[in-house]
């Protein structure tokens, strides 16, 4: 047989393909990609994110069959790993299969899920609340399914992503303040007429630097103008305030913020979250908040992960203090080393490095001798910011502390940070 003639289709009489110009989405790509080229060659080619580390969450992670003191999660209380917790996790697939399979408006509520609803009102301190599948959709579907083009919020300068996606879903007017600066709110404020629905939305405890929203200024000016409250307590939950109840109890303020979000991804070591606040308001969001209206239901097991987790924290006041003491015990140590540090009160400890191939260096170092960080560079901080994020948990030992201690200061001294 004699072989076909191949043909190029744009050469071909009478046909009017072309070839493609380049996309802006291929050029979006090729632009990243000269990006993370020029990334991996500062790090030389040690990537310091996205590593991968069996278990994740325990004081001592493995990584490529090496040992190492883990100093980067948020299961700050431990509870992932709480006996109880797994057992009761267990037990609830035994029950209920792995997931619901179906949203929470058709199939996909369960006895579980309206359990866990009421317990965590009654935790946060509101008349009802409501589930989410994760702690990003929970502040996504809370935010654009209360705003709209007509409305403002009020968002401090350091908000959490999830924040910042919900509010440009919502398609709200924008008025960003500077970090917990009360006169910046203020001014915002001043700006917004009087007959316009205002929301002020504000982390809890900020992620990166570890410091605490002023809630009792922030409600005085909302009462002052006319707003709305929104906090996101993701990482206040379970470590602040006398029984461990949040940012909330911290001030003494439950019961005063319109809505409280929460994630089950940090103290609760699941993934789910929820929003308190009065019950027309939650009933209000389930039918007109789209992120949860069109997912699926949280799987069972997470509602008695959650669920553990709360009775565990009730009955465990323990770990809480052993939490405190650790925080307590590595942020003074790391201060007598003359480490810069960002004032905080939180699990979250930043030390200051201030150059960004300084910062890989250090978090990639400090994997070498087996301590286990966060390195935090733009955009996640101006480059005069970058920092290396310590989170601590309470089933971190004594030794666990010293030795990473001893690390630190290794480090430190051989890159000349202290």
């Amino acid at each position: 047989m004699l072989a076909k003639k191949r043909v190029s289709l744009d050469k071909q009489p009478g046909n009017s393909y072309k070839k493609p110009h380049k996309s802006p989405f291929c050029e979006k790509l090729t632009r990243f990609q000269e990006f993370y080229d020029g990334f991996l060659s500062r790090v030389e080619y040690r990537n310091p994110y996205m590593r991968i580390i069996d278990p994740t969450a325990t004081p001592s992670v493995v990584k490529n069959g090496k040992k190492m003191i883990m100093l980067g999660s948020n299961n700050y209380l431990g509870l992932s790993n709480h006996p109880l917790v797994k057992e009761e996790a267990k037990k609830a697939i035994d029950v209920y299969g792995t997931g619901a399979c179906s949203s929470r408006i058709c199939a996909g509520s369960t006895s579980l899920h309206y359990k866990l609803e009421n317990e965590l009102a009654e935790y946060k301190g509101t008349e009802s609340a409501l589930l989410f599948p994760t702690g990003y959709m929970t502040m996504m579907g809370t935010i654009s399914g209360l705003l709209d083009e007509n409305d403002i919020v009020l968002s401090d300068q350091l908000n959490h992503a999830s924040i910042i996606d919900g509010i440009r879903l919502s398609k709200a007017q924008t008025r960003i303040y500077e970090h917990n600066d009360m006169k910046s709110l203020e001014e915002s404020l001043k700006t917004c007429p009087s007959d316009v629905n205002k929301l002020i939305v504000t982390d809890g405890i900020f992620s990166i630097k570890g410091d605490i929203a002023n809630l009792p200024e922030i409600k005085s000016l909302a009462e002052k103008y006319g707003a709305f409250v929104m906090v996101d307590d993701a990482h206040g939950s379970g470590i602040m305030g006398e029984k461990g109840k949040g940012t909330l109890e911290h001030f003494h303020m439950e019961g005063q913020i319109d809505l409280v979000c929460c994630t089950f991804s940090k103290v609760f070591g699941a993934l789910g979250g929820f929003v308190g606040a009065k019950k027309e308001i939650i009933n209000f969001l389930r039918f007109n908040s789209r992120p949860f209206l069109f997912t699926a239901s949280p799987p069972p097991s997470v509602m008695s992960t959650v669920l553990a987790c709360l009775r565990v924290m009730k009955n465990h006041p323990e770990l809480l203090q052993k939490l405190r003491k650790n925080v307590k015990y590595l942020r003074e140590n790391l201060k007598n080393l003359k480490f810069r540090l960002f004032p905080t009160e939180t699990p979250i400890i930043p030390i200051i490095i201030g150059e960004e191939e300084k910062t890989f260096r250090m978090s990639i170092e400090l994997e070498e001798e087996g301590v286990y960080v966060n390195p935090i560079i733009p955009p996640g901080v101006s480059a005069e910011s970058s920092l290396i994020r310590v989170s601590v948990m309470a089933t971190l030992s004594q030794k666990d502390l010293d030795t990473a201690l001893d690390k630190f200061k290794l480090v430190g001294k051989r890159l000349r940070i202290i």
